[in-house]
C-alpha cells in the first residue's frame, strides 16, 4: 500500500504540469488546446534524447523550449492565419508526430538503460533516502505552481486573464490579444513538455504513443481537483487543484490496478469511465441542485 501511494504521489506531481497547462489554456484563456498530446511526447523525446547523450538537465530545458515552439505554431495558426483553435491544435499535433519521430532518431521508442537522469543524479546526493524521487518531483511541482501564481499576477498575466474573459474588451484597452494568446499557449505547452520530459526520465524511456489521451486525462484531473478543493475561487486555489486532482486520479488508478478488480486489458475502459465521470461531474451536480430547487418550490 505504501508503494502504491508513493507511486501515485510521484506520478501525480509529474503529470500535474499538464493540468497546470490546461488550466492556463482552457480555464484562463478559454481555448481548447489540442496540442497537448503531441507536446507531451515532444518533451519526452527531446528530454530522453539529451539524457542518452549525458545531459539530463539540459534535456529538460530543451524539452520546455521545444514545447514552447509547438505552442507558438498553434498560436500563429490561430491568431495570424484565422484557423479555429481546435483545428489549430489538431494541425500542430498531427505535424508533431513526424517531429517527435525525428527527435527520437526515427525510432518509435528510446530506452535510456544505464544513462543518468535527473532522478539518478538527485539520488546520488542521498537526500530524502528512498523518497528522493518524490521529493524531487515535489520540488519541481511547488516551484512551477509558485511561478504560475506569480506570473498570473503580473501585468502580462493579468492581460492574459482579461483576454480569456473578453478579448474584445482587451483589444479596446490597447492590449494586443494575439500577443497574450501566443504567450499563454507558449507557456502552457512548455509546462506540458516539461511534464513529458520528467515522465520520460522517470520511466527511462520515450514512446511515440505516450501522449495518447493526455489532454483528456489532464482535463479530468483538473475538474476532479476543482471539485475537491473547496473555498473561494481564486488563482491559488485552482493551481493547488491541479496537483490534488492528479494525485487523487493516480491513487484511484493505482488502487484498481493493484486490487485486480479489472484485468489489465480493461484499464483503458476504466480510464475512459473515470475521465467521463470527472468531466460530467459539474453538469450532474448542477442538475441535481436544480431538481432539488424545483422540488422545494413545488412543496411551497
Amino acid at each position: 500500500m505504501g508503494y502504491i501511494l508513493q507511486t501515485a504521489l510521484q506520478l501525480g506531481c509529474v503529470y500535474s504540469f499538464v493540468a497546470l497547462a490546461l488550466f492556463l489554456s482552457y480555464r484562463v484563456l478559454d481555448i481548447a488546446d489540442l496540442t497537448t498530446d503531441g507536446a507531451f511526447v515532444l518533451g519526452m523525446a527531446v528530454s530522453v534524447s539529451w539524457c542518452s547523450n549525458g545531459h539530463p538537465w539540459l534535456g529538460l530545458l530543451f524539452a520546455m523550449l521545444a514545447g514552447g515552439c509547438a505552442g507558438f505554431v498553434t498560436a500563429t495558426l490561430q491568431t495570424r492565419l484565422g484557423v479555429p483553435s481546435i483545428l489549430a491544435g489538431i494541425v500542430t499535433n498531427t505535424g508533431l508526430y513526424t517531429v517527435n519521430l525525428m527527435a527520437m532518431g526515427w525510432s518509435s521508442n528510446i530506452s535510456l538503460l544505464k544513462s543518468a537522469t535527473v532522478f539518478t543524479l538527485f539520488q546520488q546526493t542521498g537526500i530524502a533516502g528512498k523518497y528522493n524521487s518524490i521529493v524531487l518531483c515535489g520540488i519541481f511541482t511547488i516551484v512551477a505552481m509558485g511561478i504560475m501564481k506569480w506570473f498570473l499576477s503580473t501585468r502580462l498575466g493579468l492581460s492574459i486573464r482579461a483576454t480569456g474573459d473578453n478579448a474584445d474588451m482587451v483589444s479596446a484597452s490597447s492590449i494586443n490579444p494575439c500577443f497574450t494568446i501566443t504567450v499563454g499557449l507558449i507557456v502552457a505547452n512548455m509546462l506540458t513538455a516539461l511534464s513529458g520530459g520528467l515522465a520520460g526520465q522517470l520511466q527511462k524511456s520515450a514512446d511515440i504513443n505516450a501522449g495518447t489521451g493526455i489532454v483528456t486525462i489532464g482535463l479530468a484531473t483538473l475538474i476532479i481537483g476543482e471539485a475537491l478543493v473547496h473555498g473561494k475561487k481564486s488563482i491559488g486555489r485552482n493551481i493547488v487543484a491541479c496537483l490534488v486532482g492528479n494525485v487523487v486520479y493516480r491513487c484511484i488508478y493505482a488502487f484498481v490496478l493493484s486490487s485486480h478488480m479489472i484485468p489489465v486489458e480493461g484499464l483503458k475502459l476504466m480510464t475512459a469511465f473515470v475521465v467521463a465521470l470527472a468531466i460530467a461531474m459539474p453538469h450532474m451536480k448542477d442538475t441535481y441542485h436544480m431538481k432539488q430547487r424545483e422540488r422545494r418550490e413545488k412543496k411551497c
